[in-house]
């Protein structure tokens, strides 16, 4: 295979379509699928200085594939990375982000406001083995002077976080991880790397589940860890021996999907907007958060930050006066609400073309519990919507259907 270089000069919407792309001497349009476990080797000497270190090529497609690697180089051209390594599912990407640097004795530092299986691996896993966890409101900068006054070995955020859609204030928090001695961690999911780059604001590394906007058309699971040589080094490293791989065809699908990340994310982004400005004022929406917009808590700041306000929009369904919203009868509106949708599918993945609802309380931060969705701001009226690519009308009418429904 032959690789094409990536030009310094380009920007990212070229990227995405055009990094990384290597060509077989059949010279072929789409890049092409390499569905191998392992690789030949021309002498036993060959195949015994490739395990030594000796040469770099490839050995086995649980350490790396050249459909991978595309996917791999891609990404990082996008998103202005030394360095990326793919993984089997987002949450393998999570967890080896942190599992690959962390030892007994370490001390994280993480946002509180996170997805429920980030929580789960932190206080059931890290945990029990030995890794001290501080949680701070993330988006409170005094409580990340108190945390870090003290060393720390990393520092984990979501920005926005999922799905109050609190901004992280990233260079201040990088200036004080720096201090600390942490290594720095955003997830960018719901920012995509379209509308925020976490690198050059001074996060150390970024991490993706490709699941959600990267494929985007609810095919294939995938993550993504991206950073500096030396530390998606170490990732690789225990990607390789533990065994969370990606196969070979998502990684395909993933790069293909990567060709229209830009043009799908600014549509969605668009209509998310627009859709966010009519619910802010909708009186059957007690509260909508959207970072761009002006009622945001932390607007200013993700104006800074952000080039796209993001896909996401999450929404409090107003409740009669005394309503109890952490109770059955906030649920019950919220649930009367999604039911009555008929664009919008019930479901907890998000970024897809297809529009989505979720009621977080009762999927994806269930495992919280009540007193910790609550101290995010979460309630059972809560309620994420994934802006798809439908008609902005279509998708009007769809939540004002809902709403009359309550």
């Amino acid at each position: 295979m032959t690789a094409e270089q990536d030009p310094p000069h380009f920007r990212p919407d070229t990227l995405a379509v055009r990094a990384g792309m290597s060509r077989t001497p059949f010279d072929e349009m789409a890049e092409p699928i390499f569905l191998t476990q392992g690789y030949i080797y021309p002498t036993a000497a060959e195949a015994e200085a490739a395990f030594a270190g000796e040469i770099d090529r490839y050995q086995y497609s649980r350490y790396g594939n050249p459909t991978v690697t595309v996917f791999q180089d891609r990404l990082a051209a996008i998103e202005g990375a030394e360095q990326c390594f793919a993984t089997a599912t987002g949450m393998a990407a999570v967890f080896v982000s942190m599992a690959s640097i962390l030892s007994q004795g370490s001390r994280l530092v993480a946002g509180r406001a996170l997805f429920g299986s980030s929580i789960t691996v932190f206080n059931e896993y890290f945990a029990k083995w030995g890794i001290v966890v501080d949680y701070v409101d993330a988006h409170v900068n005094s409580d990340w002077e108190r945390a870090l006054a003290t060393p720390a070995d990393a520092i984990y955020v979501e920005s926005p976080s999922n799905p109050m859609q609190d901004v992280i204030d990233i260079p201040f928090v990088s200036a004080l991880a720096k201090q600390a001695g942490a290594l720095f961690i955003v997830d960018n999911v719901f920012a995509t790397p379209i509308g925020q780059k976490p690198l050059e604001l001074g996060a150390d590394a970024v991490v993706y589940s490709a699941t959600k906007h990267i494929d985007g058309q609810g095919r294939v699971l995938g993550g993504a860890v991206l950073g500096g040589a030396e530390y998606i080094e170490k990732v690789r490293t225990m990607v390789r021996t533990m065994g969370a791989t990606i196969s070979p065809f998502n990684a395909w699908i993933l790069a293909k999907s990567l060709e229209t990340l830009p043009v799908r994310v600014k549509a969605q982004s668009a209509s998310a907007l627009e859709l966010a400005h009519w619910l802010d004022i909708h009186p059957k929406v007690a509260v909508t958060r959207y970072p761009l917009l002006a009622s945001h808590p932390q607007y200013a700041l993700a104006a800074r930050q952000m080039t796209l306000g993001g896909t996401l929009v999450t929404i409090d369904i107003a409740l009669p006066p005394g309503t109890d919203p952490h109770g059955a009868v906030a649920k019950a509106a919220a649930f009367r609400f999604m039911d009555a949708l008929e664009v919008f599918d019930i479901s907890n993945n998000l970024g897809d073309a297809k529009s989505i609802v979720t009621h977080p309380a009762t999927t994806t931060h269930r495992r919280l519990g009540a007193d910790g969705r609550a101290a995010v701001g979460m309630c059972e009226a809560t309620v994420r919507l994934s802006v798809g690519l439908e008609d902005i009308e279509d998708l009007r009418e769809d939540l004002a259907r809902g709403l009359a429904a309550i």
